[in-house]
C-alpha cells in the first residue's frame, strides 16, 4: 500500500513537472526562430487558423521541420514529447518514419518532397506562459492540437494518427504494424460478441470508406451506435477498456488521467461499440466507440484495407472548448 502512494505521488509530481514545463519547452522553440520563421509559427489564439486541421499530404500553415536546422528540430520535438506520453511519442515518430516507406512503395525519386518526413508543421497559437494558449503538430497522418489553461494541458482533441502503410508489406521494414493495438484490440472485442449481440454490433456488413468525423471543426453523435457496455459480459466490458487505453494512453499523463476521470462521470454504461465491415483481418473494416461526450472511430478501407485511419474526438471539449467557456465565464464574473 505505501509503495503504491508512494509511486502515485512520484507520477503526480512528475505530470506536474512536465505540465509546469511547456510554456518552457514552447518558448524555448519559439527562441530558436528566426523573425520571419517565428511570423509564420505564432498566431493569436482566437484566430481561426487553430481550427484549421487535416491529416492529409498539403501545405499546411506554421513553420516546417524542412526550415529547421538541428537545434529548431531538437526544441520542437521536445515540445511534442512533453505533451504526449512515451506511447504517443513512438507512435508519431514511427508514423512519420513511414513517408520513407511510402517513398519506396510508391516509386518516387530521391529529391522527392511529397512524401518527406520533414513534412511536418509546428504552430503556436497566443503566448506560451499566459493563462490560455495552444499549440499544433501536423501533418500526414498526425494531427495533434493542444489547449493548454493556465499552462495545463485541458485539451488534447482532436487528434488524429494514421499509417499507410497499415502493415509494411517489404523491405527492411517488413511487418512493420504501427497501430497494431488499435486494429488488434477492435478484433478482438468484435469477435467474442455472441450471435444476438452481433444483431446490434453490426451496421454495416461493409465498412464505411472513411471516418466519420473526418477533419470537422465540430464533431458530432453518430447513428447507429451498436452495442452498450451494459449490455456485455463482464469480459467483454473488460476488452472495451483496454481498447480505450489503447487511445486515451496516448496522451500526456495529466490529460489522459483528466480525459478518464471525464469518461467515467459521463458514465461508463453508456459507452457503445459498432462495428462494420469484415470481422476478419486482410479486408475493409471501420469501427466506433461513442459516449455521451466521446468519440473514437478507426477505419480500413483504402489500398486494399493496408490504410490505417483513427480519431479521438472530445464531443465537449475539442480544442478546448469547454475549460474555455469556463475560463471565460470566471473572467466574466471576476470583472462584473
Amino acid at each position: 500500500m505505501k509503495i503504491t502512494i508512494v509511486l502515485l505521488l512520484m507520477l503526480t509530481t512528475q505530470t506536474m513537472a512536465q505540465q509546469n514545463d511547456l510554456p518552457a519547452k514552447a518558448n524555448a522553440f519559439l527562441a530558436t526562430l528566426s523573425e520571419p520563421l517565428k511570423l509564420k509559427a505564432q498566431y493569436k489564439f482566437d484566430d481561426e487558423e487553430r481550427f484549421n486541421w487535416h491529416f492529409v499530404p498539403k501545405s499546411r500553415n506554421g513553420v516546417c521541420f524542412r526550415d529547421f536546422n538541428d537545434a529548431q528540430s531538437a526544441a520542437a520535438m521536445s515540445l511534442l514529447k512533453a505533451s504526449l506520453s512515451a506511447q504517443g511519442y513512438e507512435k508519431t515518430t514511427a508514423i512519420i518514419s513511414l513517408e520513407n516507406v511510402l517513398k519506396v512503395v510508391e516509386n518516387r525519386g530521391p529529391d522527392d518532397k511529397f512524401r518527406d518526413p520533414l513534412n511536418y508543421y509546428l504552430t503556436i497559437f497566443g503566448t506560451p506562459g499566459e493563462k490560455v494558449w495552444g499549440w499544433r503538430f501536423e501533418g500526414h497522418h498526425v494531427a495533434l492540437n493542444f489547449s493548454s489553461l493556465n499552462n495545463t494541458i485541458g485539451s488534447s482533441t482532436p487528434s488524429f494518427f494514421g499509417s499507410n502503410p497499415g502493415i509494411v508489406m517489404e523491405g527492411k521494414e517488413k511487418g512493420k504494424q504501427v497501430l497494431k493495438d488499435e486494429a488488434d484490440k477492435g478484433f478482438e472485442l468484435v469477435n467474442a460478441m455472441s450471435e444476438v449481440q452481433m444483431k446490434s454490433v453490426l451496421i454495416d456488413e461493409k465498412a464505411l470508406n472513411e471516418i466519420v468525423s473526418f477533419n470537422s471543426r465540430k464533431a458530432l453523435p453518430l447513428s447507429p451506435t451498436g452495442i452498450t457496455y451494459k449490455d456485455m459480459n463482464a469480459e467483454q466490458q473488460k476488452m472495451l477498456m483496454r481498447l480505450l487505453d489503447v487511445y486515451v494512453n496516448n496522451y500526456e499523463l495529466g490529460f489522459s488521467q483528466k480525459l478518464r476521470e471525464k469518461i467515467k462521470k459521463a458514465g461508463i454504461d453508456n459507452l457503445s461499440f459498432a462495428w462494420a465491415g469484415s470481422l476478419k483481418p486482410g479486408a475493409a473494416f471501420y469501427y466506433r466507440i461513442q459516449g455521451p461526450m466521446l468519440l473514437i472511430e478507426l477505419d480500413n478501407t483504402q489500398n486494399n484495407a493496408n490504410h490505417v485511419h483513427t480519431v479521438v474526438r472530445d464531443l465537449t471539449n475539442d480544442f478546448g472548448e469547454d475549460i474555455l467557456r469556463e475560463h471565460y465565464e470566471k473572467e466574466h464574473q471576476q470583472n462584473k
